[in-house]
């Protein structure tokens, strides 16, 4: 991904960037894309700390 950013200065400083409509938009998709990968690794270490059962013990548990 290519930007082109506009830098708006103030008082000397650097204040504000400017990015054309199209890359904030390729930008955002990006930024969207990088928090579910966050969020599915957490839900994923989430899992592992979680005890588990096998398919049958669970069925046995049920069975009346």
């Amino acid at each position: 991904m290519t930007l082109h950013p506009q830098i708006i200065e103030k008082n000397s400083k650097k204040e504000f960037v400017v990015l054309p409509y199209e890359e904030w938009l390729e930008l955002q998709s990006v930024l969207e894309d990088a928090q579910d990968l966050l969020d599915l690794r957490q839900a994923k270490q989430d899992e592992n700390s979680n005890p588990s059962r096998l398919i049958k013990e669970v069925k046995q548990h049920f069975d009346v």
